[in-house]
């Protein structure tokens, strides 16, 4: 790219992100219903799981790690493990990849499932079956199923409890701009649980 197309490109997209930010004041009660579900699961010690492919799953890390090492929640991320993740893949199938590992670890109601996914999958068109079938899997236990995704029509937003669905500005850089927002709430979340560690214990 010339300079100049460079700095129309740059500019273009950080422009997108504000009027990202703009349309998202909207959503601040799920940010609010969401934080409420983790406090109460590090109160209570339940789990908290991460699943997402690519950067979902890279933001997926990254998440756990904030939250078990500075909010003390049991968080883990279900692509860490490379050879259960792979062995999974190759004898059940990618879609099977989430959801055997919870069925193993013995996921139940008082567990939270999180999905950071551009589309947050589509059982009618086979798309991020894993992310379905894991989805499917938490509302069955009866857990919470929360999420940033891409797409309001997506399976993860259709039939989550707490989903942020990241406002669509530019289609050409949908997947740019929901993977960056991923990290971004995951942080603020964190920053929130992190400040009200004293709440649960001075109500009760």
């Amino acid at each position: 790219m010339k300079e100049a197309t460079l700095e129309l490109f740059f500019k273009g997209r950080l422009m997108e992100m504000g009027q990202i930010a703009k349309e998202l004041a909207g959503q601040i009660g799920i940010l609010e219903k969401m934080a409420e579900i983790l406090e109460e699961a590090r109160h209570y010690g339940h789990r908290l799981f991460f699943c997402g492919v690519g950067g979902g799953a890279g933001n997926g890390t990254h998440a756990a790690g904030d939250l078990f090492k500075s909010c003390r929640i049991k968080a883990a991320c279900l692509t860490d493990n490379v050879p259960t993740v792979t062995a999974i893949t190759n004898d059940e199938g990618w879609s099977r990849v989430f959801v055997d590992q919870l069925d193993i670890l013995g996921f139940g109601p008082d567990d939270v499932l999180f999905v950071f996914s551009v589309g947050g999958g589509d059982a009618e068109r086979n798309i991020s079956a894993n992310i379905v079938e894991a989805v499917k899997y938490a509302k069955e236990k009866g857990a919470h199923v929360l999420g940033v995704v891409g797409k309001a029509d997506g399976y993860t937003a259709r039939n989550g409890d707490a989903v942020i669905v990241v406002p669509t500005v530019n289609p050409d850089y949908r997947t740019t701009h929901t993977e960056s927002l991923q990290g971004y709430i995951a942080h603020l979340l964190t920053e929130v649980l992190r400040q009200r560690s004293a709440k649960w214990e001075s109500v009760t």
